[in-house]
């Protein structure tokens, strides 16, 4: 009786590697042993241990908590997974928005003075009474105003028909505009109108980049038309003196410059003294003067970096391999689990039968 018990428990621990015989292998206590327990320093196994490995309430929980670690690592490696993906799909998004939408870079650099630019004034019916550059931002009281006074502007008269409407001819006094910035350089002019049927009155003015480019075109009409196409037009009003403060700003693009002008423009009202007689001929006043002594300058800039990308894409690439990898061991390692536990119930059956 002894021999048989000892018999039916050395069959209880062997394995089978076939499913479909009854071989039993000689590695299944290597096999069992690393995979489920280390063993004992010295090697050996008790007797109480082994009563308790081999009751069916502990394999079950042992191979229940193994499965439910085994479904949380692939939960949270599955996890893992996603977020590389989604990671990977963010970043190749990033890249090409940041490629097809340059940031602008703003900078300013100081200057002492600045091409004189061109100020294009469409007065219409009305008169150019006088126009003088002064300095300091001093106007000097204004004597006989409605009157011609002696000026030292540089005016040029042009004609041309207008971009939009090829059928209306305009007339344009050009005025070399002021440059000298560090001692406030202004220019100060007067308009006299006497058509006073009108409701409202005003004068059109339009500013370009250079004088100098006005002066050197071989054809002043075309340039006047390129002008009026590209720069914007503002108005000045009659009765009020308009002080304009301008400002140039340079924008840089991928393969073109381009140059406009912004300003600020302050309106006082003009106290006429004049006879009453003489009140009808309505005045405009109009001062232009740089605002400070730094240009503008915007360059478009493109903030995406290849380098940067490939290397972020590189990361998540292996960290979907190591997980794609760790799911097919995973996966594997349940396999072999199951097919063990499957050998280990037959064995059972066949005994208990």
């Amino acid at each position: 009786m002894r021999r048989k018990a000892n018999s039916r428990s050395y069959q209880e621990f062997n394995d089978d590697d076939d499913d479909e015989g009854n071989v039993q292998s000689p590695d299944f206590f290597d096999d069992a042993t690393e995979d489920l327990e280390p063993e004992e320093p010295n090697g050996s196994i008790s007797q109480e241990d082994d009563i308790r490995e081999n009751s069916p309430s502990m394999r079950f929980s042992k191979t229940c908590l193994k499965n439910v670690f085994t479904v949380v690592l692939i939960f949270i490696y599955l996890l893992l997974t996603a977020v590389a993906a989604f990671l990977a799909y963010q970043t190749i998004s990033d890249f090409l928005d940041k490629l097809n939408h340059p940031v602008m870079s703003v900078t300013y650099k100081e200057v002492d003075s600045f091409s004189p630019p061109g100020i294009a004034l469409y007065p219409g019916k009305a008169q150019l009474l006088s126009c003088r550059h002064h300095f300091h931002d001093y106007i000097p009281p204004l004597v006989d105003p409605g009157k011609p006074q002696e000026g030292d502007c540089t005016i040029k008269d042009v004609t041309y028909f207008g971009p939009f409407t090829n059928q209306t001819e305009k007339r344009a006094l050009v005025v070399r505009g002021p440059s000298d910035v560090r001692n406030k350089e202004l220019i100060f002019m007067q308009f006299s109108h006497n058509e006073t049927e009108e409701d409202f009155s005003a004068i059109t003015y339009m500013l370009f980049a250079k004088f100098s480019d006005f002066t050197n075109s071989a054809n002043k009409s075309e340039f006047m038309r390129d002008c009026e196409r590209n720069y914007s037009m503002w108005t000045f009003s009659g009765g009020f003196r308009t002080w304009v403060k301008m400002s140039l700003v340079r924008t840089s693009g991928k393969s073109s410059e381009s140059v406009e002008f912004r300003q600020e423009s302050t309106v006082v009202k003009f106290n006429d003294k004049r006879p009453e007689a003489e009140q009808s001929n309505q005045l405009f006043f109009a001062v232009f003067e740089w605002r400070d002594p730094f240009m503008q300058e915007i360059s478009l800039i493109v903030t995406a970096n290849p380098w940067n990308s490939v290397a972020i894409l590189c990361g998540v690439f292996m960290a979907l391999f190591k997980a794609a990898n760790f799911a097919k061991l995973t996966i594997q390692w349940i396999i072999k689990m199951r097919k063990r536990h499957l050998r280990n119930k037959a064995r059972e059956l066949n005994q208990i039968s």
